[in-house]
C-alpha cells in the first residue's frame, strides 16, 4: 500500500511556484537601476569636468567607480540565475581593484595609468558577456554589447598610449565608462519597468 501511494505521486507534476508574481515582485525594484544609472551620469559629469584634479581625488574617484560597478554585479549575483556565478567573479575583481585605488591614491593614479589599457579590457569583455547573458529576456541588449565593443577598442588605443598621455587621459576615459554605464543601467531600468507593467 505504501508502494502504491509512493508510486502515484511520480507523475504529478510539481506544484506551482507562482512564477509571474515571483517576477513582478523582482522586477518592482526597476527603480534601482534608474538611480543607479543616474548616479554612473552624475559621476561621469563630475569627472569630466575636472580640468585640474589631485592625482589623489583621481585614485579616489577611479576606486568608487570601481566600488560602484562591484556592487551592482555582487546585486545581480544575488538573483537566483543558472549564470550568477559569473557577476559574482566579476563583483570579487571590481571590489578588489577598488581597495587598490583606495589604500594609495597616489601610487594607483600610476598604476592604472600603467595598466589604463588592461582594466578597460577588462570592463570591455564583462560588458560584451552581460549582453549575450541577457540576449534571451532584453530585447535591447545590443546597447550594452556596442558599449563593449567600444571598451574594448579603447583599452586597445590605451594600451599603444605613452605613460604621459595615459595619465592625461585616464580621466577621460574614466568618464566616459561612466556615462556609458550610466546609459545602459537606464535602458535596462526601462526595459524592467515595461516588463513589470506587462505583468
Amino acid at each position: 500500500m505504501s508502494g502504491h501511494t509512493a508510486q502515484s505521486g511520480v507523475g504529478t507534476p510539481p506544484k506551482s511556484t507562482n512564477l509571474p508574481e515571483t517576477v513582478r515582485e523582482i522586477t518592482g525594484y526597476w527603480w534601482v537601476g534608474l538611480v543607479a544609472g543616474i548616479a554612473w551620469l552624475v559621476i561621469s559629469l563630475v569627472i569630466l569636468q575636472f580640468d585640474s584634479a589631485s592625482v589623489t581625488t583621481v585614485g579616489v574617484l577611479v576606486g568608487l567607480l570601481f566600488l560602484l560597478a562591484g556592487a551592482q554585479n555582487v546585486a545581480l549575483a544575488t538573483v537566483p540565475a543558472a549564470h550568477r556565478w559569473v557577476p559574482a567573479l566579476f563583483s570579487a575583481l571590481f571590489l578588489v581593484a577598488a581597495v587598490i585605488c583606495f589604500i594609495d591614491p597616489v601610487d594607483t593614479f600610476a598604476g592604472l595609468a600603467d595598466m589604463l589599457g588592461f582594466l578597460f579590457l577588462l570592463v570591455g569583455v564583462w560588458w560584451m558577456v552581460q549582453a549575450f547573458l541577457e540576449r534571451p529576456v532584453n530585447p535591447l541588449w545590443w546597447t550594452r554589447l556596442i558599449s563593449g565593443v567600444l571598451i574594448t577598442g579603447i583599452a586597445f588605443w590605451a594600451a599603444g598610449q605613452l605613460f604621459a598621455t595615459k595619465a592625461y587621459t585616464l580621466l577621460v576615459f574614466a568618464g566616459l565608462w561612466a556615462l556609458m554605464q550610466g546609459i545602459n543601467d537606464l535602458v535596462r531600468a526601462f526595459e524592467v519597468r515595461r516588463v513589470h507593467k506587462d505583468l
